[in-house]
């Protein structure tokens, strides 16, 4: 399949993130640089300086919020994608209602017990769509122990073990490769393994 296929397949679906810190901005970025057709982004935390370390935001974006950021910066990579943010501190009623038609969500939280929502919201209430979850990515080095482990319709991404604290703080490039896998895997979904 040639890039532009994968374009042109890609332009129908929808993907849902919740949370655009250091996994959900680089997700985001990751897919709309292959195409994707349409996100929806929740949020609901301003750009800091703590931030740049990982995540997709530039100096000039401090104090903004991370989604309005995030969507000036996705539109300058393409234009024609359809991006619908939220600036919002989610609950388990909102995740219902803002990503109730998404083909495929992403779960990108900072804390275990949102974590656990968004799992018990997508296992109960959308069976059918699949969640891809980050799980241990502090530090650094030991890549090769990252991997993607699947529970039915939930993939989770990174060594699972890795808690992030202050010894062991959230690096770009572990941050990094956790993204992408889930970005990866979102496109292995919808685009099939090759």
């Amino acid at each position: 399949m040639t890039f532009d296929e994968i374009k042109q397949r890609l332009k129908h679906y929808t993907v849902g993130i919740a949370g655009a810190g250091g996994l959900g901005s680089n997700v985001a970025m990751h897919l709309t640089r292959v195409g994707i057709g349409k996100l929806v982004v929740a949020d609901f935390d301003v750009v800091q300086e703590s931030n740049l370390n990982r995540q997709f935001y530039f100096r000039h974006q401090l104090g903004a919020k991370k989604v309005e950021a995030l969507k000036t910066n996705l539109l300058a990579i393409n234009p024609e994608l359809n991006i619908v943010i939220h600036s919002i501190k989610l609950d388990a009623l909102s995740i219902k209602e803002i990503f109730s038609d998404v083909d495929i969500m992403v779960e990108a939280f900072d804390r275990a017990e949102m974590k656990e929502v968004i799992a018990e919201v997508f296992q109960t209430e959308y069976p059918n769509i699949p969640l891809v979850m980050g799980n241990g990515m502090a530090g650094w080095g030991k890549s090769n122990e990252m991997r993607v482990n699947r529970f039915g319709n939930l993939y989770i991404c990174g060594d699972g073990v890795s808690e992030i604290a202050d010894e062991l703080p959230p690096l770009s490039p572990r941050v990094g490769i956790c993204a992408a896998m889930q970005a990866n895997v979102v496109l292995e979904l919808l685009l099939g393994s090759k």
